[in-house]
């Protein structure tokens, strides 16, 4: 793994650097987030990365990276809350990202989302769209159309957020088979990340839908177990794994013609 060196940190430098956040006499720019509730939410938030929130928001790209953030380098993520919180910017490892003054001015009455995680994913979102703003109570088609994350926007996330310095996308549409599965394996245990585009009916519940289309992104975790099927029987094998989604752990476990027709592709970043 080749992550910035400027990155590494441990819990207790997080730590102590919440608590200056907190002791800050600089005002914030978003007039409508409680910086008692944030502080209270990163605090939960290093200790149990897994809470990480999108609540009702189409946000599963950048609420992916952000919990992966939280993990690895529980620093950076401080800072960049604090930095995002007190100028409505942070630097990112190739350049500035601002939150809008129309989002900053908009961000309030937020539902089921706590206002650090509206604060970092919103911003993380709206520094990518073109057209459409991000609201947190627009209608659901504009908030769908607005937070549809795409594999080169995951890319940019892991070398800007994350500071990977090497990041690759690996597309199974054509042949929907374990490859890229394995591949993650193998960067998840030199330390990298891996993120999968998934259908999330199809993974996720016990119903899996007869059409399926790539529509959420998860964290892979680790716990990967592939049992290779008989040739020829498309659903004759077994795969599970663990991911992150909608701020739990969940173990996916389906055979494999389901995995096959529900897996996309993966980014990895090492």
């Amino acid at each position: 793994m080749t992550a910035s060196s400027s990155n590494v940190s441990t819990f207790g430098d997080a730590q102590t650097a919440l608590t200056a956040f907190a002791q800050s006499e600089q005002p914030g720019v978003w007039p409508h987030l409680n910086k008692a509730d944030m502080v209270r939410e990163m605090r939960s938030r290093l200790r149990h990365p897994y809470s990480v929130n999108q609540g009702p928001q189409p946000f599963c790209g950048p609420a992916s990276v952000l919990f992966e953030l939280i993990r690895k380098w529980p620093l950076r993520y401080v800072d960049l809350c604090r930095s995002l919180y007190e100028t409505g910017g942070f630097q990112a490892t190739g350049r500035s990202i601002q939150a809008s003054e129309a989002l900053r001015q908009a961000s309030k009455n937020i539902p089921h989302m706590g206002p650090t995680d509206w604060m970092v994913l919103a911003t993380l979102r709206e520094s990518e769209n073109l057209i459409f703003p991000v609201e947190p109570n627009a209608p659901e088609i504009i908030r769908n159309l607005a937070g549809m994350t795409k594999s080169w926007e995951m890319l940019g996330w892991v070398r800007e957020i994350l500071g990977y310095d090497h990041a690759d996308y690996m597309h199974t549409y054509v042949l929907r088979d374990l490859t890229a599965l394995r591949k993650a394996q193998q960067i998840i245990d030199q330390g990298g990340v891996a993120f999968g585009l998934i259908t999330a009916n199809s993974l996720l519940s016990k119903h899996p839908p007869r059409v399926t289309t790539p529509n959420h992104w998860v964290t892979l975790v680790g716990n990967i177990d592939i049992q290779k099927g008989r040739f020829g029987r498309h659903d004759s094998g077994q795969v599970s794994f663990d991911v992150f989604t909608w701020a739990k752990k969940v173990h996916i476990d389906v055979n494999e013609g389901v995995f096959e027709d529900g897996f996309w592709g993966v980014v990895l970043g090492w």
